[in-house]
C-alpha cells in the first residue's frame, strides 16, 4: 500500500473514532465543542474530515469525550506527511527518527508554531471599560466567525465595503464569499476593511491555522506555510521597516535569539512563508511611500511567498497594489444572520472559560437575552454590524449582568469613545496622519456633518461640501487650525474617526446611520432646533433622531419638545396615530421629565394599546417598527387582544418584531398559535422556526411556501399539519415528515406532484386538500390510508370516480366542474357527515336531490345556488349551514321549518336579505354569523327577537339594527376583515 493511502486511512479512522466517541457520549454537535472549548467550525472539521486535526484540537476533545488522547494522537501523527510528522513530534515521539527531531530548525520551528497558536488564539477588545479586564479576551477558536468578503467580477470596478459604488461608478458587479471561499488559491491579497470589520482576527485566524496545519480543504494552497504576523503599527516605530531574520525582533518574540540561522529567509525564499502584514492605515501618512516601497522589495527578493495586507478603506487609493498582482477584496458588513452566529460563538467562548456550571447557565441565558435585545431595538441591529462592535456589545452585556449601559444612549457613547479615541490610544498609534484631535473635538466637527445630511433628506455628501463644512468650524477651532487645514482634518477624520468612510473619490458618509442620527440630534438640540425636529418627526427616517435627541435634551427642552409632539398630533388627524406614538416611545428615552407632560402623553396612546381586532392591528402596523417598542403582554392581555398584539408585528415582521413574537410562543391560545404561524413569511425562516414556532405547545397547522421554509422545518419537534404551496416533490415531503405524525396535509399550486403512493407510508394521516394541482388525477392510493377528510378545489384531471373506493370518508369538500348532475349518482360510497360545494360543482348539480343518502350529515356548506334545497330538511343530524352565496336568504325560504339547524352562516349579505326567513326556516337557531363582505350593509335583526338564546356575529356590516331585543353581549359586531 502507498504511503499516501496509509495516511488517508489513519485520517479516515480518526475521524470515525471521533464520530463514535460523540454518539455512544450522546453529545450533540452545540454540546461537544462546549465541553471542548474549540469552535463549532473546527470541532466539525475534526469529526468529517475536511482537514487535519492539530494535536491541541485532538487532546481537547479527548478530554470532552472522556477517552485517552494518546491513540488518537497516534493516529494523527500516522495521518501526517513526513515532513509534517517530524515538524510536529516531541521527544517521547518514538515513530520519529531522533536525529530528525534533534535537529535546531525542526525544534525551533516546531516551538514557534505552538507560540503562534499561544500568542493569537484569544480575541480581545481593545478600550472596555469592564469591572473584570479578563473577560475581554476569548478563546479565537470558539469565537471566530468566517466574515463575507466581497471582490469586483473580472473586468468590472471594485466595489464599496456595502457592496455598492465604487470610484468607477454605480451598480457594478460583485462577487461575495465567505473568507475562505474569498481567499482560495490567493496568494497575494489587499483586504480593506472599515474599523473593526474584523481584518485583524482574519489575519489571527489565518495565523493560528497555518501553524497548527488546519486550515480548511480551501486554503490548502497554504499547507505547510510559516506564519509571520507583521502588525505594521508596531513596526514603524522601530524606525526602519525590518529585515527577514528581524520579523520576530520587531513583534517582541521572547525567543528571537534563538532562531536558526538565516531560518527565515530561507522559509520565504523556498515559498514555505505566509506574510500577514496588518494596518497600512496605521502607518503615519509621511511614511507610507517607504511603506510600499518595502513591500516591493519583499515581493522582489520571495516572489513564492504569500502575502495578506490590510488597509482600511481610505487610507490607501484604489488599486494601490494592482500592479504587484494583489487581488483587493473588502470585508462586508455582518449580515443578521452573522451577528447571531457571532453572539452565540461569543457566549460559547466565554462559557469555555467558565468555571461553574452556573456560570455556563449563565452565559446561555445571557445569549438568548442578548439576541432578543439587538433584534428588538433597531438602532442597536444597525449598530452592531462589525465583529468589534458586536464584541463590545457583548463584553458590556455580560459584565452588567444581562444589561447594557443604562439606556441606549451610554451604549453609544461607549462605541464612540472607542472608536474615535481610546483604540488607537490603547494600541499605541500616534498621530498617523499628523494630526492629534481629542474626543470632544471630533464629536463637534462629526455632528456638523452629521446634522447636514439629516437635515438635507440625504445619506451621503460629496467631499467638497464636506470640507466646506469642517473649513466653517475651524476659526472656533484654533487649535486644530493651526495643525492643518480643512482638507488635512477631513482625511484624519477618514481615517481614523472610525465613523466615516469614502463609499466613492467624491462622497463621504456615515458607516453606521446610528451614529449618524445620534450625533445629528445632538447637534439639532446644541443648535436649539426643536421646531424643526417636530415638523419632521411624522418622517420614519426622523423617528431615531427624535428619540435621541429627547436623549440628549435638558428636561426643559425635553419637555418642549413632546408637548410640540403631542399637539401636533391633535391637530393633524393624517399622523396623529403616528406622532402620539412616536412620543410614547420618546419616554424611554426621558431621564428627567415634567410629570405633567408624561400623562399628558400617555393619556395620548392609552386608547391605541393594546389593539383588541385586526383592524386595530392593521392601523398599529401601518405605523411601522416603533409600534414594536410599545407593544404589551403576554401577561395582562384578554385573548382577542393577545392575537391582535401578535397581528401588529406579524405584519410588521424583522427582527425587531421576532422578539415580540417570542413572548407569545408558549400561549395556548389557539388563535394566537394560529397567527404565529400564519405570519412567518415575513421573518427569517430558520431564526423563526427555532426561536417560536419550535416552542409553540401542540402542533398547529404550519404553511410552507419557500425553500427557507422547507430547510426550517427541522426545527419544529412535531409537524402534523403541515400545507406545502409551491413544487415540492413527494420525496421532499416524505424527507421533512415523519410517517407516524402527519395527521393533515395540504397542498396548494403544485404543479409536478402526480403520484400519490407516497401517502400510503402516513399511517396517521386523516385529511388531506389538494388545490391547484393539475397532475393530480389517480385517487385510489388514498384507499389504502386512514383518510377521512378529503378537499379537491381547482384539481382539473382528477378523476372522481375514484371517490367511491374511499369507503372511510367522512368529509368531502369539491370545487370542481362535477361529470354528474345531481348527487345521488356522485360516485361516494362513504357515509358523509360533512360536505362542501364549491361554486363550479355548485354550478354543475342540477339539483341536490340524492343528498339523503347521507342521513349523518352535520354540515352543508353552499357556494352556489341549487335546485331541490328543500331536501336538506329530511337531514336528521344536519346541524350547521353555511351558504355562501348572494341570495342565500331567499333560498331558506324553500324550506320548511327545520328545527335541527342550529347554526347558520351566510358569506354574501345583501342589501335586500331579510332575517325573518331565518326565523321562520331555523326555529332553533343558536348560533348566526353574518359576514358583509362585498359591502358595508345595514343589518336588521329586529325579525330575531324573540330567539334569546341566540348568539350573533355580525362582520363588516356599516350598522347593525335591532340590537336592543337581545341581551347584552348576545351581538357580536367585527369590522371588516384586513385584506
Amino acid at each position: 500500500m502507498a504511503a499516501s493511502e496509509s495516511r488517508q486511512e489513519a485520517l479516515a479512522e480518526l475521524k470515525e473514532r471521533l464520530r463514535t466517541l460523540r454518539v455512544r457520549r450522546r453529545l450533540s454537535m452545540t454540546a461537544l465543542p462546549l465541553r471542548a472549548g474549540l469552535g463549532r467550525t473546527t470541532v466539525s472539521q475534526a469529526l468529517n474530515g475536511t482537514g487535519m486535526p492539530s494535536e491541541a484540537t485532538v487532546v481537547a476533545l479527548a478530554a470532552a469525550l472522556k477517552t485517552d488522547a494518546e491513540p488518537l494522537l497516534r493516529l494523527r501523527a500516522r495521518a501526517l506527511p513526513p515532513t509534517a510528522r517530524v515538524a510536529t513530534a516531541d521527544d517521547s515521539d518514538s515513530s520519529v527518527d531522533s536525529a530528525s527531531v534533534s535537529d535546531p530548525q525542526t525544534r525551533f520551528e516546531n516551538w514557534y508554531r505552538h507560540y503562534l497558536e499561544q500568542r493569537y488564539g484569544q480575541l480581545s477588545v481593545i478600550g472596555l471599560d469592564l469591572s473584570r479586564p479578563e473577560r475581554a479576551c476569548w478563546p479565537l477558536d470558539a469565537a471566530y466567525l468566517s466574515l463575507e468578503l466581497a471582490t469586483p467580477v473580472r473586468g468590472v470596478e471594485p466595489t464599496d465595503s456595502r457592496g455598492g459604488m465604487s470610484a468607477g461608478g454605480r451598480g457594478l458587479e460583485v462577487r461575495v464569499e465567505r473568507a475562505e471561499q474569498a481567499l482560495a488559491g490567493q496568494r497575494r491579497t489587499l483586504v480593506r476593511g472599515l474599523a473593526g470589520s474584523g481584518k485583524t482576527t482574519l489575519m489571527q485566524w489565518l495565523a493560528v491555522s497555518t501553524a497548527r496545519r488546519s486550515l480548511p480543504p480551501e486554503l490548502a494552497h497554504l499547507e505547510g506555510c510559516l506564519p509571520f504576523v507583521l502588525p505594521l503599527r508596531t513596526l514603524v516605530r522601530r524606525g526602519e521597516l525590518p529585515a527577514p531574520h528581524e520579523y520576530l525582533t520587531a513583534v517582541g518574540c521572547p525567543r528571537d535569539s534563538a532562531q536558526p540561522s538565516n531560518w527565515a529567509d530561507r522559509a520565504l525564499i523556498d515559498g514555505r512563508a505566509l506574510l500577514l502584514i496588518d494596518g497600512l492605515d496605521e502607518v503615519p501618512q509621511v511614511q507610507r511611500a517607504k511603506t510600499r516601497q518595502w513591500l516591493r522589495e519583499l515581493l522582489a527578493a520571495y516572489p513564492q511567498v504569500a502575502y495578506l495586507v490590510t488597509t482600511r478603506p481610505s487610507a490607501v487609493p484604489q488599486g494601490w497594489l494592482a500592479d504587484s498582482g494583489f487581488t483587493e477584496l473588502t470585508v462586508r458588513p455582518m449580515s443578521t444572520r452573522d451577528v447571531s452566529v457571532f453572539v452565540t460563538r461569543w457566549h460559547t467562548a466565554a462559557a469555555s472559560n467558565a468555571t461553574t456550571d452556573q456560570e455556563r447557565a449563565h452565559l446561555a441565558a445571557l445569549e438568548e437575552t442578548l439576541k432578543d435585545t439587538v433584534r428588538s431595538q433597531r438602532d442597536l441591529a444597525r449598530l452592531t454590524t462589525t465583529p468589534l462592535l458586536c464584541a463590545l456589545v457583548c463584553a458590556l452585556h455580560r459584565d452588567r449582568r444581562g444589561h447594557l449601559p443604562h439606556g441606549r444612549m451610554a451604549l453609544y457613547e461607549a462605541a464612540l469613545s472607542m472608536l474615535m479615541h481610546r483604540r488607537d490610544r490603547e494600541r499605541d498609534i500616534e498621530a498617523p496622519e499628523g494630526l492629534s484631535l481629542t474626543e470632544h473635538q471630533s464629536v463637534q466637527l462629526l455632528q456638523r456633518l452629521a446634522y447636514w445630511l439629516i437635515r438635507n433628506g440625504q445619506t451621503e455628501l460629496d467631499h467638497d461640501t464636506a470640507r466646506a463644512l469642517v473649513d466653517d468650524a475651524l476659526p472656533a477651532m484654533p487649535h486644530i487650525a493651526q495643525q492643518a487645514d480643512a482638507d488635512g482634518v477631513l482625511t484624519h477624520l477618514l481615517a481614523r474617526s472610525g465613523l466615516l468612510r469614502q463609499p466613492t473619490a467624491e462622497t463621504i458618509d456615515f458607516v453606521h446611520r446610528t451614529f449618524q442620527d445620534y450625533l445629528g440630534a445632538k447637534a439639532a438640540i446644541e443648535a436649539r432646533d426643536i421646531p424643526l425636529l417636530v415638523r419632521h418627526a411624522h418622517d420614519d427616517q426622523w423617528e431615531d433622531v427624535l428619540r435621541m435627541a429627547v436623549a440628549h435634551a435638558r428636561p426643559d427642552e425635553r419637555a418642549s419638545l413632546l408637548r410640540r409632539l403631542v399637539t401636533r398630533g391633535d391637530r393633524t388627524p393624517k399622523h396623529r396615530t403616528r406622532l402620539h406614538l412616536l412620543a410614547t416611545a420618546c419616554l424611554e428615552h426621558a431621564t428627567e421629565l415634567d410629570p405633567a407632560v408624561r400623562e399628558d402623553v400617555q393619556q395620548r396612546t392609552a386608547a391605541l394599546l393594546p389593539p383588541r381586532s385586526a383592524e386595530e392591528a392593521r392601523i398599529l402596523a401601518a405605523v411601522g417598527p416603533v409600534i414594536l417598542d410599545l407593544l404589551p403582554g403576554p401577561v395582562g392581555l384578554e385573548d382577542d387582544e393577545a392575537e391582535a398584539v401578535v397581528t401588529t408585528a406579524g405584519r410588521i415582521g424583522g427582527d425587531a418584531a421576532l422578539t415580540v413574537m417570542k413572548k407569545f410562543r408558549a400561549s395556548t391560545n389557539v388563535r394566537v398559535q394560529s397567527t404565529l404561524y400564519t405570519d412567518w413569511g415575513n421573518f427569517d425562516a430558520d431564526d423563526y422556526a427555532r426561536e417560536v414556532l419550535a416552542h409553540v405547545p401542540g402542533a398547529p397547522y404550519v404553511m410552507v411556501g419557500s425553500a427557507e421554509q422547507f430547510t426550517a422545518l427541522r426545527h419544529l419537534r412535531t409537524l402534523a399539519s403541515v400545507g406545502f404551496r409551491g413544487d415540492f416533490t413527494s420525496s421532499e415531503i416524505t424527507s421533512a415528515i415523519r410517517p407516524e405524525e402527519l395527521r393533515m396535509l395540504s397542498v396548494f399550486e403544485n404543479s409536478v406532484l402526480d403520484n400519490l403512493d407516497f401517502l400510503q407510508a402516513y399511517t396517521s394521516l386523516t385529511d388531506i386538500s389538494f388545490s391547484g394541482c393539475p397532475n393530480v388525477a389517480d385517487l385510489t392510493p388514498l384507499a389504502a390510508t386512514p383518510v377521512t377528510t378529503l378537499n379537491l378545489f381547482d384539481c382539473e384531471v382528477v378523476r372522481i370516480d375514484d371517490l367511491q373506493s374511499l369507503t372511510h370518508l367522512k368529509s368531502l369538500g369539491v370545487e370542481l366542474e362535477l361529470p354528474h348532475w345531481n348527487l345521488e349518482v356522485l360516485p361516494v360510497g362513504a357515509d358523509l357527515t360533512n360536505l362542501w360545494l364549491g361554486v363550479p360543482s355548485c354550478e354543475h348539480l342540477r339539483t341536490l336531490e340524492g343528498i339523503t343518502r347521507w342521513p349523518n350529515l352535520a354540515t352543508l356548506n353552499l357556494c352556489g345556488p341549487v335546485d331541490g334545497f328543500s331536501q336538506i330538511s329530511a337531514l336528521p343530524k344536519l346541524s350547521y349551514l353555511m351558504l355562501q352565496v348572494r341570495a342565500g336568504l331567499s333560498m331558506l325560504a324553500e324550506l320548511p321549518p327545520t328545527p335541527q339547524i342550529e347554526e347558520l352562516w351566510l358569506g354574501n349579505w345583501d342589501a335586500d336579505d331579510d332575517l325573518a326567513t331565518a326565523a321562520r326556516a331555523l326555529p332553533n337557531l343558536k348560533r348566526l354569523t353574518v359576514n358583509c363582505y362585498d359591502k358595508h350593509w345595514q343589518v336588521d335583526l329586529t325579525p330575531l327577537r324573540g330567539m334569546a338564546d341566540l348568539a350573533i356575529t355580525i362582520n363588516g356590516a356599516d350598522e347593525v339594527l335591532g340590537t336592543e331585543h337581545f341581551p347584552p353581549g348576545a351581538v357580536v359586531r367585527k369590522p371588516r376583515p384586513r385584506t
